[in-house]
């Protein structure tokens, strides 16, 4: 499968016009506690593993082609969200029902995408960002399928939106939090979907893949090990799933990059390839820590 902008708020994210503009007082006033000291992280440097996470609609999309039916047990119930009190736990949160609303999406579940749209919604407003959330747009494009890149554009120019606005506030650490949380359910997705299926080839390299990206998720976690002990807890935890990645090998064979013309335009064709070694025990492996990783998010 190939890398592309992970969009992580999925599809339910769309910008405020101009009549909606953030509420910075409604903002403070919702904070848990005094702004968390730490680096702002830039715009840029988020973006850069935005871009090479595969989007779980994708992965969605993948897990649809290969003939597995939709199973909403795999999913975070919305009712779960009063469990929810802490900016930590909403953000990672808003990040795992935004994977799960892309994937009762690809399966046109519209029913459930409402649950999940409602969660969200309300998660956001307790992050004090739901005015970048505009529920009847979002309920219009979710519910066609064809408008998966329109929504992946939009969620990925608006995720830097709503990133922009946390660093203003010292709070870019919810953005990773967002990132992480979305990440971790579609790996728990897809490696569940993977164990039913041990003879997907594609599943497992689409596991294996993330080698690269679970790297540079720690390292956004790494920037506030020291500020926060919640972020340094999860670090912990995504270290022993880095472990477990350490015995997956990527092998990248380069060739030279080549023209072509599509549809009338020049563009570059990528002829590199990688072969990634898993197997099925590392699928199991690596679906047990992300589970152990999950229980603690979601409950």
């Amino acid at each position: 499968m190939r890398n592309s902008i992970f969009g992580i708020l999925i599809v339910f994210v769309v910008a405020c016009g101009p009549g909606n503009k953030p509420d910075e007082q409604a903002f403070l006033e919702t904070l848990d506690s005094a702004a968390v000291e730490g680096p702002a992280i830039s715009e840029e440097v988020i973006s850069s593993v935005l871009q090479q996470i595969p989007s779980p609609l994708e992965i969605s999309v993948l897990l649809k082609e290969s003939g597995t039916r939709y199973d909403k047990t795999l999913l975070n119930s919305p009712d779960n969200i009063s469990k929810y009190n802490s900016n930590y736990q909403k953000a990672l949160n808003l990040g795992v029902y935004g994977t799960d609303l892309g994937y009762t999406n690809i399966y046109e579940q519209n029913q459930d995408g409402l649950d999940y749209m409602s969660a969200i919604k309300e998660l956001a407003d307790g992050l004090s960002i739901g005015q970048f959330f505009d529920i009847e747009t979002i309920g219009r494009l979710a519910t066609n399928s064809k408008n998966l890149d329109s929504l992946l554009l939009i969620t990925t120019q608006n995720f830097n939106s709503i990133n922009s606005y946390l660093q203003e506030q010292n709070r870019a650490n919810l953005s990773v939090l967002l990132l992480t949380g979305g990440w971790l359910e579609a790996m728990h997705i897809t490696c569940q979907v993977s164990i039913q299926d041990p003879d997907n080839r594609e599943l497992q390299e689409t596991i294996g893949s993330q080698k690269i990206i679970l790297e540079n998720i720690a390292l956004l976690l790494s920037f506030y090990k020291e500020v926060d002990q919640n972020m340094a807890s999860l670090l912990s935890d995504v270290q022993k799933l880095q472990a477990e990645y350490e015995s997956i090998e990527i092998i990248t064979t380069y060739q030279e990059s080549t023209f072509e013309v599509i549809d009338g335009v020049m563009v570059i064709k990528d002829n590199s390839s990688s072969e990634i070694k898993i197997t099925n025990e590392n699928v199991e492996n690596i679906n047990n820590i992300i589970g152990s990783i999950r229980n603690k998010i979601i409950s």
